[in-house]
């Protein structure tokens, strides 16, 4: 099986667990992965399955409008806070708004802060709700991997991230295989 694993990161956390989810899929299926922003169409053709993350910002996927204010953030001197790479690129929203797939596998991830979801919110409902309108099918629950107020990365959400790509990595493996026998 073909997996795609897309990601928006803006401050490096998403990446790192993009990054960590596409290494525990890498033990069963073959993996693209890749910021929003090199996800061609070509790229969800070839995919059997579709794995799709990004932060939250302010309860939910981010918006242009979220993502300006989390670069301005960035720039401010003493923030701390690195841009990452793709960060200026389009966002994973847009992204699945055009989204244009057949019967794909999908799963969907998010980063946020530590909390109880129904106060930090979560970006991942929202992906799985754009990948299943999309045609898409989802084989695991959605996923959240948790940040400090430091932005970084808790310990353990790296570990967490890889063990949880074998995880859809067995449940797209089955889920295929069941299609097949259909």
């Amino acid at each position: 099986m073909q997996a795609l694993v897309v990601y928006e990161s803006m401050y490096g956390n998403t990446h790192a667990v993009a990054v960590e989810v596409a290494a525990g899929l890498r033990a069963m299926h073959e993996v693209t992965l890749v910021p929003v922003s090199r996800a061609t169409r070509e790229l969800v053709a070839a995919a059997d399955l579709i794995v799709a993350g990004s932060p939250t910002h302010m309860h939910g996927m981010p918006t242009a409008a979220s993502r300006r204010m989390a670069e301005e953030t960035a720039r401010k001197q003493g923030s701390g806070l690195n841009l990452d790479p793709d960060a200026d690129g389009p966002g994973l929203r847009a992204w699945l708004e055009g989204l244009s797939t057949e019967n794909a596998l999908a799963a969907s991830f998010d980063t946020r802060l530590r909390g109880i979801p129904a106060l930090t919110g979560r970006a991942s409902r929202g992906i799985s709700r754009l990948l299943s309108s999309r045609g898409c099918r989802l084989v695991v629950p959605e996923e959240s991997f948790l940040v400090s107020k430091q932005n970084t990365l808790l310990k353990g959400e790296a570990a967490r991230a890889c063990s949880w790509g074998g995880l859809i990595g067995e449940a797209a493996r089955q889920a295929y295989v069941s299609d097949k026998r259909i």
